[in-house]
């Protein structure tokens, strides 16, 4: 008899979520990098994926992460005034409020999102936003519930 469990058969208590980590190339990217070698702890439900500048990151990116099973998407870029493409971060926050109403309209809860600066230097504060996510979207529970 066969006794691994298929990822569709775990109940609800076994669940985790899964996070994608949109990070900027320049800031957030490096913090990471800088969490990893520092062993800062932090958990393994992201998976991050690397862009140029927040500032290019359009809200359908986030909407499909969330359509192909991702249950919280984490953007994470420099802080205001840091850019290294002098206004993408400025971009990107002005862009949020739009990514949040689509994401509404698309009929998923906002608090699945997050925007979160974090410099080159500051691992711990990537780390942490990264936990906070992933006890956010745990309290969720899965999304394939909120897809209309």
């Amino acid at each position: 008899m066969n006794t691994e469990v298929s990822t569709s058969m775990k109940t609800e208590k076994e669940w985790e979520p899964r996070i994608i980590a949109y990070c900027c190339n320049w800031c957030s990217y490096a913090g990471a990098d800088l969490a990893g070698t520092s062993r800062i702890q932090y958990p393994t439900n992201a998976r991050i994926v690397r862009v140029n500048c927040t500032g290019r990151l359009s809200p359908e990116f986030v909407l499909a992460a969330l359509n192909m099973g991702a249950d919280g998407v984490l953007v994470s870029g420099c802080h205001p005034g840091d850019c290294h493409y002098t206004s993408g971060n400025l971009k990107a926050r002005a862009r949020w409020a739009l990514m949040e109403t689509a994401i509404e309209q698309a009929g998923v809860d906002p608090r699945r999102v997050r925007l979160q600066w974090a410099s080159a230097s500051e691992a711990q504060i990537f780390a942490d936003g990264v936990k906070a996510i992933v006890e956010q979207v745990r309290e969720l529970g899965p999304i394939r519930s909120e897809w209309k």
